[in-house]
């Protein structure tokens, strides 16, 4: 009887070490290996939508960020960097690509005339809101390969990790 090849491209790296390394437990690489591979291929589904839009992923995350925070739809940069988990500096360029293009604003801080304030724009709205119906659509469509119980067990178990492996959020301010 013929061996059956490992069923997908983690399997033959871990088959590969397992046979060069038998010294090691590579087991771990099924999980993290795989989490990684579905983690690229997710992203280059989920920006396929962004792009329509005329978004890249980064640029959507602002827009998404600025329209859950409910009306006025506005948060400082700084704010917007700490929500989106970038750098204030790639901040500033997401957030002057947006101004160029009319889906933001920025004005100075009525509270603190220093600070800047960065607004979602009528435009910017309506962009944000069309693009994330069909970003919902799309996450839908790719969780339709596991039943309803599957995504659930999986959302857990992924939201335990998660837990035990990202700082803890900022306690919210006074």
């Amino acid at each position: 009887m013929k061996e059956q090849p490992p069923a997908d491209h983690v399997a033959r790296i871990q088959a590969e070490w397992a046979r060069e390394r038998p010294d090691l437990d590579v087991s771990p690489q099924g999980v993290i290996g795989r989490l990684h591979r579905l983690g690229l291929l997710l992203t280059e589904r989920l920006c396929l939508v962004y792009r329509r839009y005329g978004l890249s992923e980064g640029e959507f995350d602002v827009l998404a960020t600025l329209r859950r925070t409910g009306e006025p739809f506005e948060r400082a940069p700084g704010e917007l960097a700490a929500h989106t988990m970038v750098t204030t500096g790639a901040m500033t360029k997401r957030i002057d690509r947006l101004e160029r293009d009319g889906l933001v604003t920025r004005r100075r801080s009525a509270e603190d005339g220093r600070g800047r304030v960065v607004a979602l724009t009528p435009a910017g709205r309506e962009l944000i809101d069309r693009a994330f119906a069909e970003h919902m659509e799309n996450e839908r469509s790719l969780l339709a390969g596991l039943s309803p119980q599957d995504a659930a067990r999986l959302e857990s178990l992924l939201t335990a990790w998660l837990a035990r492996m990202e700082p803890p959020p900022p306690a919210p301010g006074p």
